[in-house]
């Protein structure tokens, strides 16, 4: 069994992505790791070509600025990274997410047993969307609970954005879905709402073009507080040097008002607690 990690950087360190422990973070358990890094205006591609590792393969690429719908050039650059590589196993990984090394063995095996069964295609972690400070993260419909990161390299397989897979039909071109997953039972821990709120305002005026959207700025203050929780479990040793050492709950605004997409998952997230469902969105089915 092989396996490559595979991901895509553009202004990693202006931008505030903790890039380098999120490559270290995976990199015990993949044989290659492919990084597509965009033309940046800091010292990203030098600091990936300095991290002490023979897995590690670069590619250099620039942006299309003249793609803007809907973020599609995330998708082409997530497939310029992962068409380069050559493992059983496809890991995607994004600059602003990590892996407990205390996971790690779990993940291994997870590829291990499935890597002869055609009927599982991917693999889905849990998600921990941390938020302005390391000790709180966001539990709502509204992001993304659970998420497949591994996909087998025999796959037909695209993405129409930086988020998610679709598997081409076996009889079509034309017809596509998503990927038959089983669940690693481990977690991947996304920072990228811990960067400084200057940080993400200045990715937002950056990135914004993409979606053919104007910026607006960013308050981390201004957030809905039913979906706050904190956070009891521990942070992987990769990133314990890199996220703030400010404890307690991060507080929003009381008074902030919720949006009407806030005030439908209030909604939604009173269904599932007198159900127990999840009804945050899923690009994966899982199969038994």
């Amino acid at each position: 069994m092989k396996v490559s990690a595979f991901t895509f950087i553009k202004n990693g360190q202006i931008l505030g992505y903790p890039f380098v422990q999120s490559i270290n973070s995976i990199l015990p358990i993949v044989d290659e790791f492919i990084i597509n890094v965009g033309e940046s205006e800091d010292d990203t591609l030098a600091t990936i070509k300095s991290i002490p590792s023979s897995k590690i393969r670069v590619i250099e690429s620039r942006w299309s600025d003249a793609m803007k719908d809907r973020g599609y050039v995330y998708g082409q650059q997530k497939m310029i990274a992962q068409f380069n590589c050559t493992g059983d196993w496809l890991f995607y990984i994004e600059g602003d997410e990590i892996y407990h090394e205390d996971d790690l063995v779990k993940i291994e095996k997870s590829m291990r047993r499935y890597n002869d069964n055609d009927n599982v295609e991917a693999l889905v972690f849990d998600f921990y969307h941390f938020y302005g400070n390391a000790n709180t993260f966001l539990d709502s419909p509204g992001w993304y609970r659970s998420e497949a990161r591994i996909l087998k390299n025999s796959l037909r397989s695209y993405a129409p954005d930086g988020l998610y897979w679709l598997v081409l039909d076996n009889k079509s071109n034309k017809k596509s879905r998503f990927p038959k997953a089983k669940h690693t039972g481990a977690h991947c821990y996304h920072y990228g709402w811990v960067r400084t709120q200057e940080q993400m305002n200045l990715k937002s005026r950056k990135v914004q073009k993409y979606w053919n959207k104007q910026h607006k700025e960013i308050d981390y203050s201004q957030m809905d507080f039913q979906v706050i929780k904190e956070f009891h479990g521990n942070h992987p040793n990769v990133i314990k040097d890199w996220i703030p050492k400010e404890l307690g709950l991060f507080q929003v605004d009381p008074n902030y008002t919720p949006t009407k997409k806030q005030i439908k998952h209030r909604f939604m997230m009173k269904i599932e607690k007198m159900f127990g469902l999840d009804l945050s969105k899923k690009h994966f089915k899982l199969v038994k």
